[in-house]
């Protein structure tokens, strides 16, 4: 085991991928000599050249519908789009091309590009905030990938750079500093396939994302009084780990969704779904969610601090529901 940041752990499985493969290329503005604005390319630039990191102009829906015409013809571009964000311009041929190609074509074509992008909150203003899960969670054929630790940042690229559909790698901005521990040896980490980080007794939480920590540190705060806190991080939203969710709740039999994005039609509210319509007598109360406030993200740090999910609203929602 070595501790790394998140970014280089991504970066590494990126770099041997791209040893392995040279059908894989990456797309985006900035990507090449600069590496990237979140350094997701640094150095890479060095090893391959510009013909496997192409610096782009602003133009995502051309860019994003190229990398699908590459992928169905062999290649395995990766779409690298700085913030989430800048993918909605991109969404409609994402949504009826890049997604329903192997299905419009009875699985002889394949599109397997992964889309790459900074998500959360994190003092970048409405245009740079977007977390979105939800819609891409909502398309058939849509591999979604919120990776949190390290080691799960690196195993899960590796494994989105080797699955034959397309695959959107969400990355929280307020994660891609944090260190943590991977393995030397090569690993992948499967798709839908969740972990939980920390076991408990009395109510589970689903975290997605970045709120992954902050359900850690609420858990500290509750175990101090008397409460056992169990923590999953789903790892994809499609697919689903429902089965180790509700393996939990069959232990807890109290459940609590922490999502920084909004709660209407959210992740959380499929989650929820789920675990009413396979798991509804395994429980002692409803499940409860925690949300962001439903409003575009502000720019200023205390606005924000305001709207977002927090250890002491996830606390409280904690012990609230194990009072039920």
């Amino acid at each position: 085991m070595r501790e790394m940041t998140y970014t280089d752990a991504a970066r590494e499985g990126l770099a041997e991928e791209m040893a392995l493969n040279p059908l894989i290329f990456v797309v985006g503005e900035g990507i090449g000599p600069r590496g990237g604005n979140f350094n997701t390319t640094l150095g890479l630039y060095d090893l391959y050249g510009e013909m496997r990191l192409r610096d782009t102009p602003i133009s995502e829906r051309g860019f994003s519908t190229i990398c699908t015409g590459a992928a169905v013809l062999g290649a395995r571009p990766v779409v690298d789009f700085m913030f989430l964000d800048f993918e909605l311009d991109a969404l409609g041929d994402i949504i009826n091309q890049t997604t329903r190609i192997r299905w419009m074509s009875n699985g002889r074509l394949k599109a397997p590009v992964v889309f790459r992008g900074g998500v959360g909150i994190a003092s970048t203003g409405p245009h740079h905030s977007s977390n979105l899960f939800s819609i891409f969670m909502h398309l058939p054929g849509m591999r979604v990938v919120t990776p949190v630790f390290p080691a799960d940042a690196k195993g899960l690229l590796k494994t989105a750079l080797r699955n034959e559909d397309p695959v959107m790698f969400l990355e929280h901005k307020k994660l891609l500093k944090t260190k943590g521990e991977v393995p030397e040896s090569e690993y992948f980490t499967p798709f839908g396939k969740a972990n939980i980080v920390r076991s408990g007794k009395d109510v589970s939480v689903v975290a997605i994302s970045y709120m992954v920590i902050k359900a850690l540190k609420a858990a500290q705060t509750l175990e101090k009084e008397g409460i056992s806190v169990e923590v999953i991080d789903p790892r994809t939203l499609s697919p689903l780990d429902t089965d180790t969710i509700l393996e939990s709740v069959s232990r807890t039999h109290r459940l609590l969704i922490v999502d920084e994005d909004f709660s209407p039609c959210g992740a959380g509210a499929e989650i929820t779904a789920q675990v009413m319509e396979r798991g509804f007598y395994e429980l002692d109360a409803p499940v409860r969610r925690v949300n962001g406030v439903f409003a575009p993200a502000p720019y200023s740090p205390p606005l924000e601090a305001a709207v977002v999910p927090n250890e002491t609203s996830i606390a409280q929602a904690l012990r609230d529901l194990s009072a039920e």
